[in-house]
């Protein structure tokens, strides 16, 4: 658990030391000669900056930008009807940026959205209706250091063909990938690393597709046309890169390709094995596990608390009036900080409906305690859990955030609950570690071969913690 424990904790950054600062006569020298005529190299250009320490503060991100990210020829998959490829098949792809996913249909983008992950593998957090939640609600906007800068490609009649959830980024809060290590080595050598775009879901560590693709026989081109874009995008924005945290494993290996680096991390999820109710899972996990879950869910009925599952209109605006005060006490305790305003948890609520699960507990006829849930195509993921300020329940957060979650997925025949990011108590309950996937991709090339090897590094420790706790995991034998 140490080892685990270490991959998250922030020490002096990995980098520095990596990029010795040169002799200034060096630098002039090297800055004159060097590899490319007429201009120096970064690094040498970063050495000259380094004398002249620049503010840490994050310059400000530009309000306009040109939103044309140019059009793009389509060329006939090899597989199309020539018969029918003249009048059906587009010919053009247009990306371009929205500063608002106001500004984009609730229906194309969820169709982009849907047709990304199929219905089986539904995903409400990539959904208009939580992405607009957090827009409407002043949580992720420019004044809280998440700009919205939304691609949508469309074909030449205008019908949307992607999308991809975009922001420019004045900070690293939020994300649950932690690159602060990055900024403190631009920043020791004298560059920003600061605005960076981060394509992801605001405050909301979710695997899923990022590109966010309809279906059609040229599919695969219009993702490589919004890879270009974006890529273009930082060159033309003049920023460090772009980070797509998240994303799934297949989007993760494609990104590669296209010369992103490949980053892993770590979250502990529930797997449901068919089972038909809680002693059920409860069978297969070893009899010290088994026994300690079964004292823990006691001491609620001890307590006399109630638990229920709550959805859609079964959750009324008192609901969400105390679940945000319980949001609070949690950030007020542990971040410091609320990402979220009382205005997201009423908007999602509302446009979500039965997607949205909220687990409560009542002592008597008061609300005391709640976890977030929002509901998809197979998998429950949790989210958000807090209490009431005064008080304190032994083994509650246990029970609402991790054993009820465990009944909805079964009830509601669900393959998996993800309960969100680190958390090595959760292994013993029977949440198992499963890898994570980012894509980074910088525009100064040493940095981005100092944080290759990072990463490189980071990864097989990751992969050793994760066959570590495998090994010695809360299931019975043969039970992964």
């Amino acid at each position: 658990m140490a080892a685990a424990a270490s991959l998250c904790n922030r020490n002096p950054s990995p980098f520095l030391g990596r990029f010795p600062p040169p002799h200034p006569l060096a630098v002039k020298k090297k800055a004159l000669s060097g590899p490319h005529p007429g201009r120096p190299s970064r690094a040498a250009a970063a050495g000259i900056r380094a004398l002249f320490w620049r503010s840490k503060k994050s310059l400000e991100p530009r309000e306009t930008v040109d939103l044309s990210l140019g059009d793009y020829a389509l060329t006939a998959p090899a597989a199309e009807d020539v018969s029918t490829a003249a009048e059906s098949r587009p010919k053009r792809i247009s990306p371009s940026v929205v500063n608002s996913i106001s500004e984009v249909s609730a229906n194309d983008w969820d169709a982009c959205a849907l047709d990304a992950t199929g219905p089986e593998k539904y995903n409400p957090f990539l959904s208009h209706g939580f992405l607009s939640s957090l827009e409407e609600s002043n949580s992720a906007v420019k004044e809280t250091g998440w700009m919205p800068r939304h691609i949508v490609a469309k074909d030449e009649s205008g019908t949307v063909v992607g999308v991809v959830p975009l922001y420019l980024k004045s900070h690293s809060n939020g994300e649950f990938v932690f690159d602060h290590s990055w900024a403190d080595a631009y920043y020791s050598y004298g560059s920003r690393y600061y605005p960076k775009y981060q394509c992801c879901v605001p405050f909301t560590p979710v695997t899923g597709p990022r590109i966010l693709l309809r279906d059609s026989l040229y599919k695969d081109q219009v993702f490589d046309i919004v890879v270009d874009a974006l890529k273009n995008l930082v060159a033309k924005s003049q920023v460090s890169s772009i980070h797509i945290t998240f994303s799934s494993e297949n989007e993760w290996q494609n990104l590669k390709e296209k010369g992103f680096l490949q980053r892993i991390g770590m979250q502990y999820h529930w797997s449901n094995r068919n089972y038909t109710c809680f002693d059920d899972f409860l069978m297969d996990m070893k009899q010290s596990k088994r026994k300690n879950i079964r004292q823990e869910r006691k001491k609620i009925s001890a307590q006399n608390l109630t638990m229920k599952r709550l959805r859609g209109n079964e959750i009324k605006a008192k609901h969400w009036d105390s679940f945000y005060m319980f949001y609070r006490n949690t950030t007020d305790n542990k971040w410091g900080s609320p990402y979220l305003t009382r205005e997201f948890f009423h908007n999602m609520g509302s446009k979500m409906g039965d997607q949205v699960l909220l687990v409560v507990a009542e002592e008597g006829d008061e609300l005391v305690a709640g976890a977030l849930n929002l509901i998809g195509g197979d998998t429950i993921y949790g989210r958000l859990w807090g209490c009431h300020p005064k008080a304190y329940y032994p083994s509650l957060h246990f029970e609402a955030c991790y054993y009820q979650a465990i009944e909805a997925a079964i009830e509601l025949n669900l393959k998996t609950v993800e309960a969100g990011a680190q958390g090595e108590h959760k292994i013993h309950r029977g949440y198992m570690p499963v890898p994570t996937y980012s894509c980074h991709y910088l525009l100064d090339e040493e940095f981005s071969k100092a944080i290759e090897e990072f990463v490189v590094r980071e990864a097989t420790q990751v992969k050793l913690v994760m066959d570590l706790i495998r090994d010695s995991g809360p299931f019975k034998e043969g039970i992964q």
